[in-house]
């Protein structure tokens, strides 16, 4: 009987290709698989050129970030297996010049392709070139490989809004793919963008209607495959350090607005689970899936919904609790004001919250910014947060079911020592301590503010607490001084009408 090999003997001496290297999920994969499979053979990475900065040197900048430091310090030989490949994804034949793509052709055994614009505003013919036709031009590389044996396309658990139920399976597109590309790169922008909300038909964005295209080309190239939908990506629970983040999307975003007292309402439903997803937990179950393709070499792509679906649930309301306690705790330097404000499924309370506590105090400050001779900001600020808001509310006010069967039996599959260094259970996760992280990982890493400036804001909390204290027992006084002048002005003028209707 053949022994199943683990996931660091079955990646051993096999070449893989990466795109997305740049990005969040892109860095932790790579940490991962240097780290936990040590003999892996080269990793090929697909890196642009960006803003006169070349791809070599793209890299060069993130090897120094903090998800390779322990690479740096104690296995720095690993790093030598990363060989950079000059390309764009969403030109034909990503922009390889010969060389470099016979090299791909022939070597590599593994793809990863997690390169994707994950905002939800996107111009449709952006959001297709970027995060379809790129999907495109991979697979047609993919299908020249005599060596290829797994391929994972990185998908989103939000592909099928419309779906109250996603199941661990395909979802066939009404449009094909390739006519959505020949449409959006023949037609003049002013009529696709009026032709938009027509062709996203049930889909709240050109985000996942591009990625449900993408999906729905990997389940026809009839090559080894996999497709990992992850629910929403946030810090690391361990891995490559506790809440390591290295960007504001979704939760990021509104936990520093929030923290630095910018955001003080969200239209969102409390009660509603939310399908949080540590990013070493989705990264080790994307490395999983490719080990499990490449044993079963499968005709058809195996779907996988990595996402938590009520193993170790917590709703929008627990989260944005443990997460206030946190942040009071361990405050961001620059607040604003002190933190405030509530969450409610109320449109007509939100946006009065939205009038009275962003928009009525950002004119005020504004005009007095104004008045002192500098530019104002403040308006545009929460202009743009509001817009924010208005994008993500379609998923804080909806709940979905994610089914994960497939990720489960997979992680019951693992060798022991597979499901230690290759950790996929959520259930093992305590939220209080994970929050705690994340929101001095976001501080720390990605807001820059190191963990020693902590007193200081404690400090300067402590002043903006009695601020807030204070205004809020001023509007109290006048308030009720209002109210007690009208209903004295009310009474006087019903005791004149009564006199006057006497005489």
């Amino acid at each position: 009987m053949v022994m199943t090999p683990s996931i660091p003997e079955w990646f051993r001496k096999r070449n893989v290709l990466i795109t997305g290297a740049t990005g969040f999920v892109g860095k932790v994969l790579i940490y991962k698989l240097l780290m936990s499979c040590p003999d892996i053979g080269n990793i090929f990475l697909i890196i642009r050129g960006k803003k006169g900065v070349d791809s070599q040197s793209r890299l060069n900048v993130i090897i120094e970030q903090e998800p390779f430091r322990v690479l740096r310090e104690k296995y720095p030989e690993r790093l030598k297996k990363l060989v950079v490949v000059p390309g764009e994804i969403t030109e034909d034949g990503l922009a390889l010049i010969a060389s470099y793509k016979e090299r791909i052709i022939n070597e590599i055994s593994v793809i990863f392709h997690t390169a994707a614009n994950v905002k939800f505003d996107l111009p449709l013919k952006t959001a297709i070139n970027t995060n379809t036709k790129s999907t495109m031009n991979i697979l047609a590389l993919a299908k020249k490989m005599p060596h290829l044996e797994s391929f994972i396309h990185v998908s989103t658990s939000y592909c099928q809004c419309g779906e109250a139920v996603l199941e661990e399976r395909a979802y066939p597109t009404e449009i094909s793919p390739e006519s959505i590309i020949c449409t959006v790169n023949s037609m003049p922008d002013h009529v696709l963008n009026a032709m938009t909300p027509k062709l996203l038909g049930k889909q709240p964005n050109t985000y996942a209607f591009s990625k449900s295209l993408s999906e729905d080309l990997l389940f026809k190239s009839n090559l080894p495959a996999g497709i990992a939908r992850p629910s929403i990506v946030i810090a690391s629970w361990k891995e490559p350090t506790p809440g390591w983040i290295d960007n504001i999307n979704g939760p990021t975003g509104l936990m520093i607005g929030a923290g630095k007292g910018v955001i003080r309402t969200m239209l969102c439903n409390a009660d509603y689970l939310t399908d949080l997803m540590p990013c070493d937990i989705a990264v080790n179950s994307i490395i999983a899936l490719a080990w499990h393709v490449g044993l079963e070499k499968p005709e058809k792509p195996i779907f996988m919904n990595v996402t938590e679906s009520g193993e170790n649930p917590i709703s929008w309301g627990m989260a944005l609790e443990i997460g206030r306690k946190h942040a009071l705790s361990n405050p961001f330097s620059g607040p604003l004001w002190y933190p405030g404000g509530r969450i409610t499924s109320s449109k007509i309370l939100h946006w009065l919250t939205m009038l009275f506590f962003h928009f009525i105090p950002a004119y005020f400050l504004d005009a007095i910014i104004v008045l002192t001779g500098n530019k104002p900001f403040l308006v545009k600020v929460h202009q743009r947060i509001t817009y924010g808001l208005e994008l993500l509310q379609y998923y804080t006010t909806k709940e979905w079911i994610f089914r994960n069967e497939g990720r489960k039996n997979l992680q019951e599959r693992l060798c022991s020592s597979d499901k230690e260094v290759f950790f996929m259970d959520t259930k093992a996760l305590s939220w209080d301590e994970y929050l705690l992280n994340y929101i001095l990982g976001t501080r720390k890493y990605y807001l820059k503010d190191d963990l020693s400036t902590l007193p200081r804001a404690r400090q300067v909390f402590r002043y903006l607490y009695i601020a807030d204290l204070f205004v809020k027992i001023l509007f109290a006084v006048l308030v009720v001084w209002f109210i007690y002048s009208w209903m004295n002005t009310s009474k006087g003028i019903t005791a004149a009408l009564i006199e006057e209707n006497e005489i």
